[in-house]
């Protein structure tokens, strides 16, 4: 899985998954070459290799076992973490939305794992915890409609989007699609409490713990719920209930595209696009093996992308919070991660990591083109870590 010997980084993660689904055994090589997948030479997984064009290597016991030895030794920061099995997957999108409009659909269509889509009704019903993981498309929770108000308010789509999340909070038994949201995501908070592997990206980290603190208090203008906002909404908010931003302040003006400054946005973070990167953190894959998983990459360094959450400020992170990735010249973090009840959550900024400035309306990125792309091998290592047998992380 390094940059010289795959050809297919993406779908390499789908025949890792393969495998698992079929009971084969899974060790995933931390920092060699990569973060490698090694496994039993199997004739369908072959098949399946030179079928979907990912890279491999036949060799014999004696030189895996070598290979093994090798990540062993102490001065090599490595790790072989078995995977057990192919975790069930679920992505908390609308129906109607198309599998472009979220790069983590887009991903695992591209690798070929397979995944359930879910929204409000099942949310509601109880059955996230039939998941092992789940994937927040780039949702508003806070029930504003994504601050798309100002710009696309006669828009067919978003009148449409608009009409049919208050039939849904009507037919829950709710006044307010903020309240809709607000139920799903303590749903969300109890899947996570539970065991569950909460991932989340663009505007969906932002806006779930914006509605999670403003749990009781109208933080929505008028064009969004009927009825001004509480004029002390701000003063009320209760950051005990994030995951992981304290401190922030919400985005009261129903015409600018922002739900609060958790978001480093263009108009704060002055970065060029030509030096728009960030970089991954290096962890010790022997004494934090969950971190050194999610950041499994054959470069540490990660072109940047916008989105309308971009990337979270740092000064609003909870001191649990584990950066993985950040900008340094924004002073931002872009990928990070923690711990809630029995489960784990990790958020990523940005939209599409091979679009930098998504906007409504544009083609949707052919992964075809970008097989190898390192900002996607990120989404694609959330995905295979719940099937990890892990360690617990040293302090």
């Amino acid at each position: 899985m390094d940059a010289e010997s795959q050809a297919q980084h993406l779908k390499a993660y789908g025949v890792a998954y393969a495998a698992l689904k079929a009971n084969i055994p899974l060790d995933w090589l931390i920092n060699y070459k990569g973060g490698s997948f090694a496994t039993d030479n199997v004739e369908s997984l072959v098949r399946m290799c030179k079928l979907r064009g990912v890279s491999y290597e036949i060799m014999s016991d004696a030189q895996y076992l070598g290979i093994v030895e090798e990540i062993a030794n102490p001065d090599f920061n490595g790790d072989v973490i078995k995977l057990e099995k192919a975790p069930k997957i679920a992505v908390y999108t609308p129906k109607n939305k198309e599998p472009w409009d979220d790069a983590v659909t887009m991903a695992l269509d591209y690798a070929e794992i397979p995944f359930d889509k879910v929204y409000d009704d099942e949310a509601l019903a109880d059955e996230l915890p039939k998941y092992d993981w789940l994937h927040l498309h780039h949702e508003d929770f806070s029930g504003q409609y994504g601050k798309f108000w100002s710009q696309f308010r006669n828009a067919a789509w978003y009148q449409n989007d608009q009409k049919t999340a208050e039939a849904t909070a009507a037919k829950h038994g709710f006044k307010k699609v903020s309240q809709l949201k607000l139920a799903t995501a303590k749903k969300i908070r109890d899947f996570v409490a539970g065991g569950g592997y909460l991932f989340a990206m663009c505007s969906a980290p932002d806006s779930y713990d914006v509605a999670l603190a403003a749990e009781g208090v109208d933080i929505c203008s008028e064009p969004f719920d009927g009825d001004p906002m509480d004029p002390d909404a701000q003063n009320k908010l209760d950051f005990s209930k994030c995951f992981a931003f304290k401190d922030f302040r919400i985005v009261t003006n129903p015409y600018e595209y922002e739900n609060s400054n958790i978001d480093n946005n263009p108009t704060t973070r002055h970065v060029a696009m030509n030096l728009d990167y960030f970089s991954l953190f290096t962890f010790s894959a022997k004494f934090d093996p969950v971190p050194a998983m999610l950041c499994q990459n054959h470069t540490t360094t990660i072109k940047g992308f916008m989105g309308q959450t971009t990337a979270f400020r740092k000064e609003v992170l909870k001191s649990n919070v584990l950066v993985m990735g950040d900008c340094k010249i924004a002073n931002e973090a872009r990928y990070i991660h923690g711990e809630y009840g029995k489960g784990t959550w990790t958020f990523y900024g940005g939209h599409d990591p091979e679009d930098y400035q998504h906007m409504v309306g544009d083609p949707k990125t052919e992964l075809a083109l970008h097989p190898n792309s390192p900002g996607y091998r990120l989404i694609l290592n959330n995905v295979l870590f719940p099937a990890a047998k892990k360690k617990p992380r040293k302090t």
